[in-house]
């Protein structure tokens, strides 16, 4: 209910301006009147919901009337009152509203606008990442853990299913956190685009000249794509710098590294990336994550990858339900992001 009425304020900024300055009249008749029970310092409270919906120019024209009303208020009284101090801190909220609105300003976004789309942009990221619902006998989970305990994250997930093919990428931008999030908000955009639209072979390719046209000069990125043929289980992976997947094989009990080497994207014009073809039977799952679950600065990845299977090995038992949470929670390194994606070929389906 507030939010609905600070957007629909911001939408009518001179019917919220009279609306802002007939409230902070109304305070002053009352501060005025009964001072004991209506205390000047109530003015602050228009002036605060001001810097909420007002654009900059008429946030300083409020803010100036408002320092004349709380003048004209002081001297009406009776009583001494501190009137320099008082319209000092009045000044001094003013100064930092207008701070605060001018930077929004120079977006070109009055009031909280600027918020509202960043939470717009992760609502959007968190919504890409979500993996499409799949055909009896397979499950599918995905969990995204920021550094820092951020709502951005410069992991994420793109995933489309055509044709009983489910393609799943998992991209891992450089840098961590809310550092990463912009380029991960363009990122998943561009490559959620290209999934599910360019045959499974020139995934990464396309990925990479895209990369290429951005013209960043220190940042890259690394993914691991895979395309799992439903109906039958056959799947191909191929990474671009990214650790490799691994496979449970419920035959054997045995885990299986699933190598397919690429370079980084964005640093080479026309790299080359080896497909790695394997099946999922009834019973298998194979897993997808980034470097923040299998690399701190005291492990190297190979043995991260050892204890991730480890960590993996305990939710067998469950069918790996829920398993790629516990991951997260149990092997994400609390300094990266980390992120992982189970898919599961479940053995009665």
């Amino acid at each position: 209910m507030v939010v609905a009425v600070v957007r629909r304020a911001r939408r009518l900024h001179p019917l919220a301006f009279f609306a802002l300055l007939s409230l902070s009249v109304v305070f002053a008749i009352a501060s005025a009147a009964w001072p004991t029970h209506v205390p000047a310092a109530a003015l602050v409270i228009p002036l605060l919901l001001g810097g909420l919906v007002l654009g900059f120019r008429q946030l300083v024209v409020f803010t100036l009337v408002t320092l004349m009303i709380a003048s004209f208020v002081l001297v009406s009284r009776q009583a001494p009152v501190p009137m320099t101090g008082f319209l000092l801190v009045i000044g001094a909220i003013g100064w930092i509203v207008i701070a605060g609105a001018k930077v929004r300003n120079q977006l070109g976004v009055p009031g909280t606008r600027g918020e509202s789309m960043l939470m717009e942009l992760r609502d959007t990221l968190t919504a890409q990442g979500e993996l499409p619902p799949l055909p009896s006998g397979w499950r599918a989970e995905v969990a995204i853990q920021s550094a820092g305990k951020s709502k951005f994250s410069g992991d994420f997930v793109v995933s489309t299913q055509r044709d009983d093919v489910l393609e799943v990428a998992l991209v891992d931008v450089s840098g961590k956190g809310v550092d990463a999030g912009t380029r991960a908000l363009l990122l998943s955009g561009a490559f959620g685009g290209l999934l599910g639209v360019v045959p499974v072979d020139d995934f990464l390719p396309a990925a990479n000249r895209y990369l290429r046209r951005q013209d960043w000069e220190d940042d890259f990125a690394t993914v691991v794509h895979v395309a799992v043929e439903l109906t039958t289980g056959q799947f191909c992976v191929r990474t671009a710098g990214h650790p490799p997947a691994i496979q449970f094989d419920a035959w054997s009990g045995r885990w299986q590294t699933r190598d397919a080497d690429g370079p980084l994207l964005g640093l080479m014009e026309a790299p080359e990336f080896a497909p790695n073809h394997g099946q999922l039977k009834p019973g298998d799952a194979l897993f997808l994550y980034s470097d923040g679950m299998v690399e701190t600065p005291r492990r190297d990845i190979g043995r991260g990858t050892d204890r991730l299977a480890g960590a993996a090995e305990r939710l067998v038992a469950q069918g790996f339900r829920g398993g790629a949470a516990e991951l997260v929670a149990a092997a994400g390194g609390p300094g990266d992001d980390s992120a992982i994606v189970i898919i599961h070929r479940l053995e009665h389906s």
